[in-house]
């Protein structure tokens, strides 16, 4: 039995479309905690709900600047391996992690980016796509490495750019597949269906990683 640690900074619909495919499809995993950076997050209640257990770390805590990011992560990681995590899935978490945290998770950390890696990581990507002139738009979930928003890609998400499109249309757009795809991902984890070779992550019984 895997278990499961997914760290959430507001509403974390992600979380919670992970958290309930867990439950119906009888993964042979559970998810052990929900992590959040901020006390008010929303989706703690969700998960409390649903009978998991909630931590919250409050990165205003630790103040600003280098050695509070540190100083953080270090707390993050420590309250993380208190639930033995085997996985441990970002679904909307706002922090810049430190490369000593993401190295002691190497190969264990997921994330998913609102956007067709490599193009437009940060902040903001759906509007970027739109004013760039994409046709196309998505989600990645990758294995999350110190470069943000990098890693291998374990899944992508494709949509059409409308015309007439604003931020908001194409992001829903978007979430709609993201709520199929990250539960889908984390379940190929537990199952240990991931292979990774170097860049690319091949799905061993060849189910698609492709999402549209």
């Amino acid at each position: 039995m895997k278990h499961i640690v997914i760290l959430i900074s507001g509403r974390g619909s992600n979380m919670e479309a992970i958290v309930q495919a867990c439950a119906a499809g009888g993964w042979p995993a559970r998810i052990a905690a929900v992590i959040s950076n901020r006390p008010d997050a929303a989706g703690l209640a969700f998960a409390q709900a649903h009978g998991v257990p909630t931590a919250v770390v409050d990165h205003k805590a630790f103040g600003k600047g280098d050695a509070a990011r540190v100083a953080f992560d270090a707390e993050l990681q420590r309250v993380i391996d208190g639930f033995s995590p085997d996985l441990v899935v970002l679904a909307g978490f706002m922090r810049i992690l430190t490369p000593g945290f993401t190295a002691h998770y190497a190969g264990r950390m997921l994330n998913i980016h609102p956007s067709l890696l490599p193009a437009f990581p940060g902040l903001h990507t759906h509007q970027r796509a739109i004013e760039a002139g994409c046709r196309v738009a998505g989600a990645t979930v990758h294995f999350v490495t110190a470069e943000l928003d990098h890693g291998p890609i374990v899944a992508q998400a494709v949509v059409p750019v409308l015309d007439g499109d604003d931020e908001a249309a194409l992001a829903a757009r978007v979430l709609r597949l993201e709520h199929r795809m990250y539960p889908s991902a984390v379940r190929w984890f537990v199952e240990g269906q991931l292979a990774v070779e170097g860049a690319r992550v091949r799905h061993a019984a060849g189910e698609p990683q492709m999402f549209s």
